[in-house]
């Protein structure tokens, strides 16, 4: 915007329509302004003018609310999350912040600044300045911005900076941690330390913040490493100083209930959290290394287990495809695919379906990844003797009419899987294989005979997970020449990396699928004992690579990103 046109919007009183605002700015021109008015007259609802220009995409949200603020005479502010102050956030209840779409930033000299995307809203800022009982000015702020800023900021029950941590850290704060210090005393007194339980919580807190599915803690000889898993990729996030190692180690184990003395040996353990009102699942692994233990923690949140099926990323024709195979009376149902590929989601998705009223739904698993209200849930312990197989033969006296087995592992529980779905069962269950077709020669090399094979096998789901573009800064595709003809030529998209998505291009992850429904055909084969070969030729379904294409083409991913997933695989 140039002075002139600055000076002519200075003229023009803030109750003025936003049209003639805009208008008058440059910004829109006449020929515009009338589109966007015949187009608010049509609506069916009431919209306002400024919703109609920025869905017709002749203006942005930034520019609606930077012209709005101009005529109340109050400051734009852009970055809120960067300029806040976390101190002063909490001033308001969260559930207050996010209701109204307001962020407090300062507080100097009892005049309480706070960011609004509705600047007209005058009984708002009455509202706050009665909760805060400080005198209040506002700034405007898109919505995006402030809502950013709380998804930084909030909830503050468990915020903690961290060099707030370091800074009360002192050398004798960690003096015990020494390679020969085997005193448990000493370890339990290091992982009270309150800095250490901070840190700890705070890696807990921002990784379930972040989507991130798990923690590794990494010591090598000078450093420690922090990392989160995001969408499948794993991300550096801090770096601690080294002499806390131990005791972070320590900290974790003993929320865990694993035995702190021991560091030579492996331990599994878990333990769980509550956070905005829902528990939070970890499951801790320790690995002895030559600079001291390794931890990771998987973060099994159920709200990320709330889907339904049509939300995974099915086409149509596969998703009513794969609810007709899910829907059978009897017969065994495999999801396959390798570990952190989606399997435990697309089963939860299809048991939370299933009306439990009038029948009973069990499960064995290992471990319970999600609770699902009506359904009867059993975690094996291997330790205790308590196997998928001797699981699965006591659930089988319990009258259970559908069944999920975690994992087909070995003879003894496929063996009792086709026997359940022989006697009338309906029986899911994942196995590690790279395609569908695969998963029927892997229960006949696990022994089942191949006529039992093709009298229970109802249907086969391979499956991948691929990120997926980040909405804010999707751009067109700049790949290389051989990715684009690889994946049959055409224009694509990518992301070109932006604050909300850490710069990666991408947030979010969404399936691609192959569905094998066996025919006939491939039935007598199966039966006949025919090879890999032969009854992948007998097949005629859309492939992982094909399905992955497709959502390429929809401006879902990138070529990348499928190729890498299937690469194994053949078109």
């Amino acid at each position: 915007m140039n002075p002139q046109q600055d000076n002519i919007t200075s003229e023009i009183s803030a109750q003025a329509p936003l049209g003639q605002l805009l208008l008058h700015r440059g910004v829109l021109s006449k020929e515009q302004l009338d589109m966007a008015l015949e187009q608010q007259k049509n609506c069916e609802e009431r919209k306002l003018i400024g919703e109609v220009l920025v869905e017709m995409g002749l203006v942005d949200n930034k520019t609606v609310l930077e012209t709005l603020a101009h005529a109340y005479g109050i400051p734009f502010a852009s970055d809120t999350a960067r300029l806040a102050d976390p101190k002063i956030i909490e001033i308001l209840p969260r559930e207050f912040l996010e209701e109204h779409g307001v962020l407090p930033m300062f507080l100097v000299r009892g005049v309480l600044t706070v960011a609004v995307s509705e600047p007209a809203n005058l009984y708002l800022l009455e509202e706050i300045e009665r909760r805060t009982g400080h005198r209040t000015q506002i700034v405007a702020a898109t919505a995006e911005d402030i809502e950013a800023a709380h998804q930084s900021y909030l909830p503050a029950a468990n915020v903690f900076v961290i060099d707030e941590i370091y800074e009360d850290i002192d050398e004798h704060d960690f003096a015990v941690i020494e390679q020969d210090a085997t005193e448990l005393s000493d370890l339990e007194e290091d992982a009270g330390h309150g800095p250490v339980v901070k840190l700890v919580n705070f890696l807990i807190y921002s990784a379930v913040r972040e989507g991130a599915s798990d923690i590794h803690i990494e010591p090598d000889d000078r450093s420690l490493r922090v990392r989160y898993r995001i969408d499948g990729k794993l991300y550096e996030k801090i770096h601690p100083p080294h002499k806390m190692q131990q005791a972070i180690a320590s900290r974790i184990k003993i929320m865990a209930n694993l035995d702190i003395s021991e560091r030579r040996l492996p331990q599994d353990g878990d333990f769980n959290v509550m956070m905005d009102g829902r528990p939070i699942d970890l499951r801790v692994s320790t690995m002895p290394s030559k600079f001291g233990e390794i931890v990771v923690m998987r973060i099994i949140d159920s709200k990320n287990n709330r889907l339904s099926l049509d939300s995974l990323g099915f086409n149509e024709q596969m998703l009513l495809d794969w609810k007709s195979v899910v829907e059978q009376p009897n017969g065994v149902v495999l999801v396959t695919g390798p570990t952190g590929s989606g399997k435990s989601t697309t089963l939860y998705s299809v048991l939370s379906q299933l009306d439990t009223h009038e029948i009973n739904v069990a499960t064995i698993e290992d471990p319970i990844e999600a609770q699902i209200r009506g359904i009867n849930q059993s975690q094996i312990n291997e330790r205790a003797g308590f196997t998928f197989s001797k699981a699965l033969r006591s659930m089988l006296r319990q009258d259970p009419d559908v069944l999920m087995v975690g994992e087909v592992r070995d003879s003894d529980t496929a063996a009792i899987v086709s026997q359940a779905a022989l006697t009338g069962h309906l029986v899911f269950s994942t196995l590690h294989t790279n395609d569908s077709i695969s998963a029927v020669t892997r229960l006949v090399n696990l022994g089942i005979e191949p006529y039992l094979v093709a009298a229970t096998v109802r249907g086969v789901l391979a499956q991948r997970l691929v990120r997926k573009i980040c909405p804010h800064c999707k751009t067109a595709w700049e790949g290389d020449e051989a990715v684009r003809n690889a994946c049959g030529g055409g224009d694509y998209s990518m992301g070109a990396g932006c604050n909300r998505c850490r710069g990666t291009g991408f947030a979010g992850r969404i399936g691609i699928f192959e569905l094998l429904i066996p025919s006939n055909e491939l039935l007598e084969a199966v039966s006949r004992g025919a090879s890999l070969q032969e009854l992948r030729s007998l097949t005629n379904h859309s492939t992982l690579r094909v399905d992955g294409l497709e959502k390429v083409a929809k401006g879902l991913t990138t070529p990348e990103e499928v190729l890498c997933a299937t690469r194994s695989m053949s078109i």
